[in-house]
């Protein structure tokens, strides 16, 4: 059975619509203010920002701290995976 991850938080479902209908602790609107996103990419042994190049062994743990290099200006989002 496929995992499917949140691009914004890293949380793991077993099917895309029980992960998108559930509300996403970091979403960019704010603190559950919208649902997670499907993360289009494959599951990889690590995960690169799409910003800044920084790495990680899971989503989760990319998702979780500031950007330096945010559009929105520094440490103003999360690090975003490549795909």
């Amino acid at each position: 059975m496929a995992n499917y991850y949140c691009e914004y938080c890293g949380t793991k479902a077993q099917s895309i619509s029980h992960l998108t209908a559930t509300a996403c602790a970091q979403h960019p609107n704010g603190h559950a203010k919208g649902k997670h996103k499907l993360y289009e990419g494959s599951e990889k042994s690590s995960y690169n920002c799409k910003y800044c190049g920084t790495s990680a062994n899971s989503l989760t743990h990319l998702t979780a701290t500031a950007c330096p290099k945010h559009p929105n200006g520094h440490a103003k989002g999360k690090h975003a995976p490549t795909l």
